[in-house]
């Protein structure tokens, strides 16, 4: 029963743990450590072979073939695509195109540029100046008198298609309609109009002296009244009242004041002076004298921990003409004479 009731070894593992484990522990001994071996003599395998085989074969064999194929391509190429081209352009196009500007040079020099001044000179210049005589003589005595004719056939055209109609429409049409338009606004005006007007007028007038002005002149003298015996007396009345209103708040806050100072202001100023006063002096008198006093026993420990500080050789003390270090030393004189006994 003791036996049974002690834990299974491996850590509290049950019984299905290790049924698990030891077929996952034959598995990865009867396949992955086989294949990891084979992986493992396959990538040494590899790298043997790309180190002793085929690192040299690039570099001793393939490398020196593919410089020597490209080279030979290159200089295949530039054969038969560049070195043509180029012994063309220098050898045939450009001399036969500089043979080319001599002979045209030669050409325009000796032979166009004299034809043509002498064209210009003899034929072209004379046969301008004729056809313009021509055109001049044409102009005065065929185009003008033609121009004349077609300019007053136009004129007359013009002014019988788009001046006289329009006139007479004016003249025959418009002018007596609006005469008549003018005629019937006057009589209109005349009898309609003006009497109408005047009428309104008077009506206007009429009803501003018998209703208007007496009602405003009403309303006026009303609110003058109403101004003089109600707001008035009122207004002074309440500025009145509100002087008393200020007097009385003033003398209020005054006797609050005075209320305030002799409760609340005089026992606390004389409780600052007669008593925080002093309590403050001594508390700093206290402090100073603490401090003090912890300096001194701070000092006391670091010169019994680490020693006194050096003294000043003589040497230096020589120097500085008996001057000591101290801040609070009155300096000695600078030279000590003995003084005489007696």
């Amino acid at each position: 029963m003791e036996a049974d009731k002690r834990p299974p070894a491996g850590g509290g593992d049950g019984c299905l743990v290790g049924v698990i484990r030891v077929p996952v522990k034959i598995v990865a001994v009867l396949v992955v450590l086989p294949v990891r071996v084979v992986w493992e003599l396959l990538v040494a395998g590899g790298r043997a072979v790309h180190r002793h085989v085929l690192r040299p074969l690039y570099v001793h064999v393939l490398e020196p073939l593919l410089r020597a194929l490209g080279w030979l391509l290159t200089a295949l190429f530039k054969l038969v695509f560049v070195w043509p081209w180029v012994g063309l352009w220098r050898y045939v196009i450009v001399p036969v195109g500089q043979g080319l500007a001599w002979v045209w040079r030669g050409l325009y020099g000796q032979v166009l540029a004299p034809v043509g001044r002498f064209l210009t000179a003899y034929l072209l210049r004379p046969l301008g100046e004729a056809l313009a005589w021509v055109g001049r003589g044409g102009m005065r005595y065929l185009l003008a008198p033609l121009a004349k004719g077609v300019g007053w056939i136009g004129w007359a055209l013009g002014m019988t298609l788009f001046v006289w109609p329009w006139v007479g429409l004016w003249r025959y049409v418009l002018a007596p309609v609006g005469r008549g338009i003018v005629w019937l606004a006057a009589v209109f005006h005349r009898y309609v109009l003006r009497p109408v007007g005047l009428g309104l007028v008077w009506l206007a007038v009429a009803v501003f002296r018998y209703l208007l002005r007496p009602v405003g002149l009403g309303v006026a003298w009303l609110a003058v009244a109403l101004y003089r015996y109600v707001l008035v007396p009122v207004g002074q009345v309440l500025v009145g009242a509100w002087h008393v209103a200020g007097r009385i708040v003033g003398a209020l806050w005054r006797g609050l004041k005075w209320v305030g100072w002799v409760l609340v202001g005089w026992p606390a100023s004389r409780v600052y002076r007669y008593v925080l006063t002093p309590v403050g002096h001594a508390v700093r008198e206290v402090w100073r004298t603490g401090r003090a006093a912890v300096r001194e026993a701070r000092a006391t420990v670091r010169r019994a921990l680490f020693g006194a500080p050096p003294v000043e050789p003589s040497r230096s003390r020589a120097r500085t003409l008996g001057s000591t270090t101290a801040a609070h030393a009155a300096p000695a004189d600078e030279i000590s004479l003995p003084r005489r006994q007696g």
